[in-house]
């Protein structure tokens, strides 16, 4: 169930604002979807104002599953139950990037639960100058403050990315 061919396909993100022939980098990341009462898990940028849910990129050494309970302990303090991990669907990011001519990202998301406990956060230097913090919001709540996010210094795409993830997950009933 965890192999990219298994794991279905959201939606696609194509700016098509890059360069086919120029240099790629490719970064997948794998993305936690927890749930509470309700609410979901989330990351807010409290220096750009929006909402993110927690996950980052896979490293080289690791399966997707590993870097999910890695990424939502790094980022929210939160402990994924690893087998309460479900593959929810894959959005596929392709756009001109910072420093090379294309940049691809696979975001992989799961569902799961986290144990009840939080511990402290490790937080890399510009998730710490954004200063993030674990929120449980309502996802109207985070639609709502996504939307109002138009500093140039957030990832737009990103954000764009999570309200959409958050509409499907409503259409689909997890909310």
């Amino acid at each position: 169930m965890d192999s990219e061919n298994e794991m279905r396909m959201l939606f696609v993100i194509d700016t098509k604002n890059y360069d086919r022939n120029g240099t790629t980098v490719s970064r997948p990341s794998a993305r936690g979807i927890i749930i509470k009462d309700g609410k979901a898990a989330m990351i807010h940028s409290l220096k750009y104002d929006y909402y993110k849910f927690p996950g980052g990129g896979i490293e080289k050494t690791e399966d997707k599953k590993t870097a999910l309970i890695r990424e939502v302990q790094e980022e929210t303090g939160l402990t994924v139950i690893p087998e309460t991990i479900k593959a929810y669907g894959m959005v596929h990011r392709i756009q001109k990037g910072d420093y090379e001519d294309v940049f691809i990202q696979d975001n992989y998301y799961y569902l799961c639960d986290v144990k009840d406990e939080i511990t402290a956060q490790k937080l890399d230097d510009y998730e710490k100058d954004e200063r993030f913090t674990l929120e449980y919001v309502t996802p109207q709540q985070i639609i709502d403050t996504n939307r109002r996010c138009v500093s140039q210094e957030a990832d737009q795409i990103m954000i764009a990315r999570e309200i959409r993830m958050l509409e499907i997950l409503q259409e689909e009933g997890y909310f």
